[in-house]
């Protein structure tokens, strides 16, 4: 039987009081240190995907007995919340097996999937988090929102309310919630797909926000909404309140680990033990119906590095052969529209994460930093990962391709390249400017060339 949501959140009231200085070194750092060296986890010299089966189960159970070990930290009361192995592999084995989003025929189911499959991703389309404008918000959603390729949307964050800045934890939080399903509802209607799920309140800084989706207007059921743990393995009561906030209603919970590569972690190995610790975590505390893996490298944050691909494919993995679950995993690149190497990078990282197991979420274009994304590079991502799946291209094939491709654009993780805004990418028709579309088709040329059946 599964622990009550209030009994979790009553031991971050009873629990182990800590400082967040010693949670960090003594609840992280060091046992990471020991748990690497005990489970003798280590990547390969260039390695780009995990292939060993068995290595992937032993990434699973270090994620375990780390999660034992340390528990997670409620930064809010400042204790510790302790589980019990039982109870973390009790919830794990709870993950629902099937978890449909949206509604009538605008409908899409996500299942786990293995490495390998011909099982063809599910392509989730936008920049979460990305500070925008109410126009930006406008204009970019319903570039991805009408791509036949997407069977989800999400939406970056408004920051300004009729030119007011968005202040956390005020009104104008709460208006800039409303302002975001309401252009959602448009935006979806008007692309012909009114019921495709939507990953959304991503306008909410605080549980203010995320109360206020709930309201007539707001979360449709089908609709999903973000319970983060912040680095590393740490929760407060704002995303526990969106957890209940959820409770006995059709929103999804979706949970988000942003660990960090080469941080608290320490490098890849150590920063997979500590995403599968955290999914797990918000298994249970998080009451999660799929995960979402977001790993961030700490120089370079983009998740097209070598590292944080590794990374995603351990995970994927790691899951699949343990305990099946949804797990989807962001695409966040260091490079933004309008440049060719985005394209690359956005291609490299959805064939890592599709032959891995993983469904497809992005594109954070920019770091998603900046609104220089658009409909284009998530076109991109959604075709490279199904038609990836549906030639049964195994990670033995697709890993000299992601290595081709990763050539072609490693520099930008050293000069940046932020690329243009979307008004500069699309016309006022709606449609990929001819230099764009040119820069799509010439990588598209490439990826056949390689031998990617578009």
């Amino acid at each position: 039987m599964a622990v009550h949501f209030l009994e979790l959140v009553n031991r971050g009231y009873t629990g182990e009081a800590v400082s967040k200085d010693d949670w960090d070194m003594d609840h992280v750092v060091l046992p990471m240190m020991d748990i690497v060296e005990e489970f003798d986890l280590e990547r390969e010299d260039g390695e780009l995907l995990l292939r060993d089966r068995e290595k992937s189960k032993a990434y699973f159970e270090a994620g375990v007995e780390l999660l034992v070990r340390s528990g997670v930290y409620n930064q809010s009361t400042g204790r510790v919340i302790r589980f019990t192995r039982e109870e973390i592999l009790d919830a794990a084995r709870r993950m629902p097996q099937a978890v449909t989003v949206g509604r009538g025929a605008d409908a899409f189911t996500f299942t786990p999937r293995r490495p390998d499959s011909t099982q063809l991703p599910g392509v989730v389309a936008g920049n979460p988090g990305c500070p925008m404008t109410e126009e930006q918000f406008c204009r970019t959603v319903t570039s991805w929102a009408r791509e036949p390729v997407v069977d989800m949307v999400t939406c970056g964050s408004i920051i300004e309310v009729d030119g007011f800045k968005v202040v956390r934890a005020s009104p104008s939080e709460v208006l800039a919630l409303r302002r975001e399903m309401k252009y959602l509802n448009g935006i979806c209607e008007k692309v012909g797909r009114p019921g495709i799920g939507r990953l959304a309140a991503e306008s909410s800084v605080s549980e203010i926000g995320d109360l206020a989706a709930m309201a007539p207007g707001g979360f449709q059921p089908g609709d999903a909404h973000l319970i983060a743990l912040n680095n590393e393995l740490i929760i407060n009561n704002d995303n526990l309140i969106r957890v209940a906030n959820a409770m006995d209603t059709p929103v999804l919970n979706a949970s988000l680990a942003c660990v960090m590569v080469g941080g608290l972690s320490g490098g890849a190995p150590g920063a997979a033990v500590c995403m599968i610790a955290s999914l797990l975590a918000d298994s249970l505390i998080g009451r999660a119906d799929y995960h979402l893996c977001h790993p961030i490298h700490i120089r370079h944050i983009a998740t097209s590095t070598p590292e944080c691909m590794w990374l995603s494919s351990t995970v994927c993995q790691a899951f699949e052969a343990c305990a099946p679950a949804v797990i989807i995993c962001d695409i966040y690149p260091k490079s933004g529209a309008g440049t060719i190497e985005l394209l690359r990078e956005v291609a490299a990282n959805a064939l890592a994460i599709t032959v891995s197991g993983g469904h497809l979420e992005g594109v954070g274009s920019c770091d998603g930093l900046k609104p220089n994304c658009s409909g284009l590079e998530a076109r991109l991502m959604g075709e490279v990962g199904k038609a990836a799946a549906a030639q049964g291209m195994t990670r033995a094939e697709a890993e000299p391709i992601i290595a081709k491709l990763l050539e072609e654009y490693r520099h930008v993780f050293e000069t940046g390249n932020e690329g243009l805004p979307f008004e500069e990418v699309y016309g006022e028709d709606g449609e990929p400017r001819a230099f764009w579309l040119d820069m799509y088709r010439e990588v598209r040329a490439e990826l056949i060339a390689l031998g990617l059946k578009m």
